[in-house]
This record gives structure tokens, sequence and C-alpha cells, in this order.
């Protein structure tokens, strides 16, 4: 086969991606590092100084050999990125969804910034995703049921941010999952039974992973309504009460039949009375 007739052929096969996406680029099918950062790059908002070393000659080559970087913030294994780690960086801006280019990101780690907009979907790309860090920031919009397809994630912790919404019980199906983190924000709704509990039965993640959602309810958090009382007190109070009316009850019905057998006896004196005066 010539090489003409070998570029054709490859051009045929991604012509159907192409055609689904309307812009896909041979650095687009490839997973291309270049892509994924330089995308990712463009999101933020930066100040000056800010990522200084992220150029345009670095970016072309993010990896400068088997596992080094030029680029801050990055580490490489094997000439292709695996860990992005800019947490507590003073980045402003959003995440791109660029960086589903990066097809061998292990870590995702860019807590404790000013990121604002939505945790972009297609993160579910990321086939080898382990350790996803966006906490501390300003992120809204829902969590994506679509992260319950990166099987090898240990770690979610979204907390500290303004998302709202569901939490995706999909999210339960991630068996390698370890840390669960989604307090502070604006969640709603009950919390999926497979965050909450194990197979057998024991707690799967505790309260401390869904605190401070006013609106998010269910085990493991304690039980309480809008005013305060748990709902253990109130179903206290409320069989203290009948209890108390039972007891009312009992001790009138108790009177009623005490003051009517008296007045059935003084009715029978009265009869049998009556009787002897007439005989």
């Amino acid at each position: 086969m010539h090489l003409q007739e070998a570029i054709l052929i490859f051009a045929v096969m991604l012509l159907p991606l192409s055609t689904l996406t309307g812009k896909v680029t041979f650095a687009q099918v490839l997973g291309d590092d270049t892509l994924c950062l330089q995308g990712f790059l463009d999101a933020l908002e930066l100040k000056d100084g800010d990522l200084s070393s992220w150029t345009e000659t670095a970016l072309k080559i993010p990896c400068t050999g088997t596992s080094g970087s030029s680029l801050s913030g990055v580490g490489c294994n094997n000439n292709r990125v695996y860990s992005i780690t800019l947490n507590a960086s003073d980045l402003g801006g959003t995440i791109s969804p660029s960086l589903a280019s990066c097809a061998l990101l292990e870590t995702l780690d860019i807590s404790s910034n000013h990121l604002t907009g939505a945790v972009p979907a297609n993160i579910s790309t990321l086939s080898y995703l382990v350790n996803l860090n966006l906490s501390n920031n300003h992120l809204e919009g829902n969590i994506p049921a679509e992260l319950s397809m990166c099987a090898y994630l240990n770690v979610i912790d979204l907390h500290a941010n303004r998302l709202s919404g569901l939490i995706p019980g999909q999210l339960g199906l991630l068996q390698r999952l370890k840390t669960f983190d989604v307090s502070d924000n604006k969640l709603s709704g009950p919390i999926p039974l497979t965050l909450s509990n194990t197979s057998t039965g024991a707690p799967r993640f505790n309260a401390s992973s869904f605190e401070r959602n006013p609106d998010l309810y269910g085990y493991p958090l304690p039980l309480e309504t809008a005013g305060g009382l748990s709902i253990v007190a109130i179903v206290g109070i409320g069989l203290a009460s009948g209890l108390m009316s039972l007891i009312v009850t009992f001790t009138a019905a108790c009177v009623w039949l005490r003051v009517s057998e008296h007045g059935y006896a003084a009715q029978e004196g009265k009869i049998s009375q009556l009787m002897a005066e007439s005989r």
C-alpha cells in the first residue's frame, strides 16, 4: 500500500468523528496534551506573574523528557501529562472543557482558587482520572452525573463551592471511591443511598461529607427541620402529648363511671325504700 493511500484511509476513518462535532482536529482525536493545556490556560483569568512558565514555547512541548515538565504544576509520565496540580494559585476564570484532551490525566487539583462557572461534563472522558479536587472555588451548576464514567476515581472533592441540584446517585457506583466531599454547597434533595450506605448496610461516607447544604437531607445527616427541632424530638413530643391525652381521657372516664355508679346506687336505694313503704 502506498503512503498516500494509507493517509487517505486514515482520513476516511476520522471523517465520522469530524462530522459529529464539526471541528474535530487531529490533535483532539489523539488527545493532544498541548491542546489540553492551551485551552485550560485560555479559559483562566490571570494576574501578572501567574503561570509565567506557561509560555507559548513551553506549551508546544509540555513534557521535557519521560517525567519532567517546564510548566509549573504539570507532571509528566512517559512524555504525557498525567497531573495538573495548581491548588492555591490565585487562578480566576473558568474550567475549560479542553482538559478532556489530556487523555492520560490521573490528577486534577485546582482547589482553593477563584474559579467560576460549571464543572465540565466531558471530564468524564478522562478514563484514568483518580483524583479530582475542585474544592474551595466559586463553581455553580449541577454535579455532572457523567463523572460516574471515571471508573478509577478515588477522590471527588467539591466542597465549598456554589453547586446546586441533586447529588447524582450514579456516583455511588464508583467502587474505588474512598473520599467524597460535597459539603458547603447549595445542594438539595435526598442523599443517594449508594453514597450513604455500603452493600452491607455500614456507612460509606459520614455526615461531614454532606454538611452545610441547607436543602439536603437523608442519612447520614441528622434529622432536622427548619425550626431546628429534630424529628426524634418532635415524635417524642407527639407521643408525650398523646399519652397525656390518654391519661386525661382515662381519668375522666373513671370519674364518670364512679359518679354514675353512685347515682345508680342512690336510685336503687330510693326504689328499695319505696317498695318497702308500699308493703
